[in-house]
């Protein structure tokens, strides 16, 4: 049953990418790529588009993150996408919000189909954070989403409280406050982005890189790295 179930998952995965990358790219004019003037023209179409309903699109971009993340989907470009579309605040909470409830339903298919196999391949590999989980799950693990998941790919980290049975109760608030940081970072610079097509009426990239509203969630983004590497040694590299 959980192979059938698994295999269902790739497929579904599978065709939930297929289905995106065609509105994508059957939207995308090849030969304008290098235009600057036919970005602003999608960008302008896209913020009307969303501005008309923004409800619904909400509600879209909600479903289609959740699945996204369920089914092993990476975070970063989502974050991206939302701020494009709902700004820095809005696309925040949204994303926030959609994709811990994406990876709380992952976890919770890993937990009840797949506990043996993500025990056998990740066990050995994470044991010497286990402990550490164990004695205090919800503050560890908060801080283990605050700092980026170790560097381990946002699909496995979602998977990695299998390993110590985490309560999905404290699964879920600690990897939504745990996100707030990393999330509003990349939902500001997909906020910068869209301003800066907005307002530009040709593209430099110095002047892209100096606009305060791609400049500042990069030091902000600097900034937590700095962080997050002081707190990683803190709590987890010294804890062989």
């Amino acid at each position: 049953m959980s192979k059938n179930l698994k295999i269902f998952l790739g497929f579904s995965y599978l065709i939930i990418l297929f289905v995106f990358l065609y509105f994508i790219f059957t939207g995308i004019e090849i030969s304008r790529l290098n235009d600057f003037s036919y970005y602003k023209d999608f960008q302008k179409s896209l913020s009307d588009y969303v501005s008309e309903n923004i409800i619904i699109n909400i509600i879209y971009f909600f479903i289609f993150a959740v699945l996204w993340v369920a089914l092993l989907g990476f975070g970063a470009p989502l974050l991206i996408i939302s701020g494009i579309l709902f700004g820095q605040w809005i696309g925040t909470l949204v994303s926030i919000i959609s994709i811990s409830v994406g990876a709380l339903i992952l976890y919770s298919i890993g937990d009840f189909f797949f506990r043996d196999l993500v025990k056998n391949t990740l066990e050995q590999k994470f044991e010497k954070y286990i402990v550490l989980f164990k004695k205090n799950e919800f503050y560890y693990f908060f801080i283990y989403r605050f700092i980026g998941g170790l560097g381990v790919p946002f699909g496995l980290q979602n998977l990695i409280p299998i390993l110590f049975g985490m309560k999905k109760l404290n699964y879920f608030f600690s990897s939504f406050f745990g996100f707030i940081p990393g999330f509003f970072i990349f939902n500001t610079i997909g906020s910068g982005l869209n301003l800066y097509v907005a307002q530009s009426e040709k593209f430099n990239m110095l002047e892209f890189i100096l606009s305060p509203n791609i400049y500042l969630p990069i030091l902000m983004f600097a900034s937590l790295m700095i962080i997050s590497l002081i707190i990683k040694k803190k709590f987890f590299d010294d804890k062989n």
